[in-house]
């Protein structure tokens, strides 16, 4: 027996229900309003382990980004990159499509690579394969030109020392707070409870029967499914799933009036990012390649290794001859393995993982939760 649940708690959260969902990150709640829209008459209950989503949906950048070329030139080594790419961008429409421009604050302001100067190397490379990307991605976004030379608009921005700008323009910005309390609100209306402070300790997936799932606080709830979408916390529940945690540490500055950078910017093949947010505070956030070791960890902190590398970025780059003061710093956990694609599979009878997104959840979180739904209402 729970302890100091009432007949009500009982009745209306951890009744059985048809499917359970763990994490209510972006994939979670998208999974959950697709399968409602599947499948209205059947019972969805989100579980999140803390007071708001835990990993990353909540502490990301708010970039609405698929991929710079010096990132896509890394990702192509590691096998077909248009498949992954198509994914990002589909997954893109599908959350703009759910949550609306207006909820999710949506800015198509695209998306900017820097190279500084003593990344001349990198930079013609880069610029190289322009051509190539824009071929390879025009079935993708319907574009013929995706990525273009923007480096005669760097001087507006007053970068330090940057020589060489890349535009990709189908890129943009978006509000990741509004995103998800809109997306947390839809779950509610839809008749999906959404309890907070309800830790998975264990799954029970026995052939043929019931999915258990046991809580922390001592109640279990009966499922005919289960949908593990906890990304980077996967391997706590399932420890055999190829995903290893990688923290991403962010900061933001004071208000910054003078500063004027319309765009999102990615910086170190895509390891930095920053952009401006409405009330012109700066956002910079990355430096987990530093020490990958480090930041594989799914406990949140701040290193000064990261912190300081980022101060740097800010002062020699970002807002050369300015020390702004920093207001806010955390730091959130993404999910990454030996593949670019998610781990989208049934892992147990009756339990289905969506998870591993990589770095760019914002991009494949909605899409990724619509193929969970498509299989588990199929199911």
């Amino acid at each position: 027996m729970a302890a100091n649940l009432s007949y009500w708690e009982h009745q209306s959260f951890f009744d059985p229900v048809d499917v359970a969902i763990i994490g209510a990150g972006l994939v979670g709640l998208t999974a959950a309003l697709y399968l409602k829209q599947r499948q209205p008459n059947w019972r969805v209950v989100v579980l999140e382990r803390g007071a708001l989503p835990s990993g990353a949906s909540t502490k990301n950048a708010g970039f609405a980004c698929f991929g710079s070329i010096s990132e896509l030139i890394e990702q192509e080594k590691r096998g077909d990159v248009q498949p992954v790419v198509a994914a990002r961008y589909t997954g893109l429409a599908r959350l703009r499509e759910l949550v609306g421009d207006a909820a999710l604050d949506y800015q198509p302001v695209g998306g900017y690579e820097l190279f500084r100067h003593e990344e001349s190397a990198l930079a013609v490379e880069c610029l190289s394969k322009i051509d190539y990307f824009n071929d390879l991605l025009a079935p993708v976004v319907g574009r013929a030109h995706t990525f273009r030379d923007a480096s005669p608009e760097a001087g507006r921005f007053g970068f330090g020392g940057v020589g060489t700008l890349l535009k990709n323009d189908c890129e943009g910005s978006l509000d990741a707070g509004r995103m998800m309390r809109t997306l947390l609100s839809r779950a509610w209306a839809a008749e999906v409870p959404v309890p907070a402070n309800c830790a998975v300790q264990a799954i029970e997936a026995p052939a043929g029967r019931a999915v258990t799932v046991r809580l922390a606080n001592g109640a279990t709830i009966e499922a005919g499914q289960v949908l593990l979408a906890t990304n980077a916390f996967a391997t706590e529940l399932l420890p055999g799933l190829a995903v290893a945690p990688g923290r991403g540490q962010v900061l933001v500055t004071e208000p910054l009036p003078e500063a004027k950078l319309t765009g999102t910017f990615h910086y170190d093949h895509g390891y930095a990012y920053f952009r401006q947010l409405p009330d012109h505070r700066i956002l910079l956030g990355g430096g987990r390649n530093l020490d990958f070791a480090a930041e594989e960890t799914v406990i949140p902190g701040l290193t000064e290794p990261v912190q300081q590398y980022l101060t740097t970025l800010l002062h020699e780059v970002v807002v050369p001859g300015h020390r702004p003061r920093v207001d806010y710093r955390w730091s959130g956990v993404m999910g990454f393995g030996p593949a670019l694609a998610p781990i989208i599979d049934w892992v147990k009878p009756g339990v289905l993982a969506a998870v591993r997104c990589n770095g760019m959840g914002v991009a494949l979180g909605a899409g990724t939760g619509w193929q969970a739904a498509e299989m588990m209402s199929q199911a």
